[in-house]
């Protein structure tokens, strides 16, 4: 993988200083060459504007602008510079309301503190190797939330195609 990673461009978010360079160390010690950072939201939103940027790793919980906004103005902000961003949120938050707070403003994938160099690696890994579809919705537009069909599922956001296939 380190061959891919020297190549790509990161941008880590988070107020905490401590763990922008815990995050930091991990990336760079796999080979990452380019890490940018940003205390906030607001100030992530900027440096996705000035910069091409690969893969965002983003805190849930920053002053002005947190995670979860930041996500939602990059997924659906129509002067957004790359809505398609893969954003992979850090949290120490795990109750499952957060989680799906996450999952449902579009973030890509979602490692839960404290991190380990495996859990934020097997992250960046999905995003390389295993990237999922995007969606939109009259409600969401980021990665398809599904991890796995449930062939009984047959409710009203069931795909047409997928109707089609088993009548």
């Amino acid at each position: 993988m380190s061959a891919t990673l020297d190549q790509l461009r990161f941008l880590l978010v988070d107020d905490n200083h401590h763990m922008r360079a815990i995050v930091s160390t991990i990336l760079k010690g796999v080979g990452v060459r380019h890490v940018f950072e940003a205390m906030d939201g607001a100030e992530a939103l900027q440096v996705v504007r000035e910069r091409q940027i690969d893969i965002a790793i983003v805190d849930f919980r920053m002053s002005p602008l947190d995670g979860v906004q930041f996500t939602q103005l990059v997924r659906r902000s129509p002067d957004s510079p790359d809505p398609f961003l893969p954003i992979i949120m850090l949290t120490g938050f795990a109750e499952r309301h957060r989680v799906l707070e996450a999952r449902d403003a579009g973030v890509t994938e979602i490692v839960v503190k404290p991190v380990t160099a495996r859990s934020l690696l097997d992250r960046i890994d999905a995003v390389i190797f295993k990237p999922r579809p995007f969606i939109r919705t009259d409600d969401y537009f980021g990665p398809c939330r599904r991890r796995r069909d449930d062939p009984k599922y047959d409710g009203p956001r069931r795909r047409r195609h997928e109707r089609m296939l088993e009548l």
